[in-house]
């Protein structure tokens, strides 16, 4: 597409003042040029609901709510915490963090929705969530294998080498999905078998209770119990034979 040449008064204006005009006329552009949608709708109970996508956000952010960041291995605790106390975030408990595609729904490419950072810096997302958070997110793309991060400044994810990196995060839910089950604690059971056995209660052992003796008492043999395979052989072949020795009788 070929550039409009400035007209006479353009050319009169200094360095600065161009650059200016040029950056409003491509913003003008970018806005004309973008999908048009309908504006999200800030629901008053701490989420934010976008008709467009069909998908709802929480209006805050984990720096926001818990000032901190998360590594990718610790990421689930917020989550949890966040399904746990949904009163506080419109009354659902399927939060949880969004894909790529997802995240790339709250990037305005147009630049025109400018949102104030914590460090007092703007970034491309809509100004109807609450200023000051973070404008990084954790995405399900990521995995311990593969760090990745969404930068909602510049709408890229980006891949890390280690994981020791941090995050903040921006969690959305959709209508119909399944409420979240917590991850970070482990159930109950699992607990159980992490105790060493040595620590287990032994079990309860019941005593048998001794008889007297008369006097004439005798001993008897103790049983075998080390049997050739010879032995359990003939054994198995007396009893079925008694077997089928007591069911011809009762057939008589």
């Amino acid at each position: 597409m070929a550039e409009t040449p400035p007209t006479t008064d353009e050319k009169k204006l200094s360095p600065a003042e161009k650059a200016k005009l040029a950056a409003a006329k491509k913003a003008e552009a970018a806005k004309k040029a973008g999908p048009v949608g309908d504006p999200l709708v800030d629901n008053g109970d701490g989420s934010i609901t976008d008709p467009n996508s069909g998908l709802t956000w929480k209006k805050t952010d984990a720096w926001l709510d818990k000032k901190q960041f998360y590594t990718w291995q610790n990421h689930q605790e917020y989550v949890d915490w966040v399904n746990q106390n949904k009163d506080q975030f419109g009354g659902y408990d399927n939060w949880r963090i969004p894909t790529k595609a997802e995240s790339l729904t709250l990037f305005d490419k147009t630049g025109v929705k400018q949102l104030l950072d914590k460090n007092g810096t703007y970034y491309p997302i809509d100004p109807i969530f609450a200023p000051g958070g973070a404008s990084n997110t954790w995405i399900t793309e990521c995995s311990d294998e593969k760090i990745i991060r969404m930068d909602l400044k510049i709408g890229l994810d980006t891949p890390y080498p280690t994981n020791d990196v941090w995050s903040s995060m921006r969690l959305v839910r959709k209508e119909g999905e399944a409420s979240a089950k917590p991850t970070s604690a482990a159930p109950a059971e699992a607990k159980a078998a992490e105790v060493p056995v040595e620590d287990a209660p032994a079990p309860e052992v019941k005593a048998t209770p001794v008889k007297k003796s008369s006097g004439n008492f005798v001993p008897g043999p103790k049983p075998r119990k080390d049997f050739s395979s010879e032995e359990k052989a003939a054994m198995l072949k007396r009893a079925r034979a008694h077997a089928a020795e007591v069911k011809a009788k009762k057939g008589k």
